[in-house]
């Protein structure tokens, strides 16, 4: 049996695994989609999966798993970040409701929305897994609706995505209305897709929530909202 890799060695293999795939024209393309706010090594997203998935699945403990992704955080190149958030959503089942200031502190690190809703889903993940044996756990994300950066409060609103019939509507709905007045797109498209995911369970709910709000939602989060239930 192999011993366990070491943060640093799992590292090290990352980036010999990224290093040789990288392809300046793509990462000139990857730049200009994110308006030139980062640089990448260019190296889309099948391919770096193909190539971390040849390294078999790290296996850390929650200190390891969170030690890792911080490591890779601070390299060069955000694909390096992406395989961070990656790593984090496999060791979802060993982190807990404790680690999620330190995941939202790491989400606020050059932050934009292909990193923050990665780790909005880890997050996610953590509180469902939680919730069971302490049903107040969602009290982290209620915080976090009041939270200085906007990213982290994007995270409050969508932490709930793919939690089906699980949702907590008082929440779902109750951020909504909390946020429904800033102006911010980010804001605005993630009050919808929260909305438009649960729609798919509850299409009358979210139905009847729209249009009773209406006026205080923005278009945007209207349009996001009611895309697949026939509305305008």
């Amino acid at each position: 049996m192999r011993p366990p890799l070491s943060q640093a060695d799992y590292v090290a293999r990352v980036q010999a695994v990224l290093a040789p795939l990288a392809d300046a024209g793509k990462a000139q393309a990857m730049r200009a989609y994110m308006r030139e706010q980062f640089d990448f090594l260019g190296v889309q997203t099948p391919a770096r999966r193909a190539g971390l998935a040849a390294l078999g699945r790290a296996r850390f403990d929650a200190a390891g798993a969170l030690q890792a992704a911080e490591q890779l955080w601070r390299l060069p190149g955000r694909e390096y970040r992406y395989a961070a958030v990656d790593l984090l959503a496999q060791h979802a089942r060993v982190l807990q409701p404790g680690h999620v200031p330190r995941l939202l502190r790491l989400a606020q690190r050059e932050a934009w929305w292909d990193t923050v809703d990665g780790l909005a889903g880890v997050v996610g993940d953590v509180l469902r897994a939680a919730r069971t044996a302490q049903p107040d756990v969602q009290q982290l994300m209620d915080e976090a609706l009041l939270h200085k950066s906007l990213w982290v409060r994007r995270i409050a609103m969508i932490h709930q995505l793919g939690w089906r019939l699980q949702t907590d509507t008082g929440r779902l709905y109750g951020y909504a209305l909390a946020l429904a007045h800033e102006e911010d797109f980010f804001i605005r498209k993630a009050i919808g897709w929260a909305l438009r995911d649960y729609a798919r369970w509850n299409p009358q709910g979210v139905r009847d929530f729209t249009a009773q709000h209406r006026h205080q939602l923005s278009t945007l989060s209207v349009r996001e909202a009611t895309r697949h239930l026939g509305e305008t």
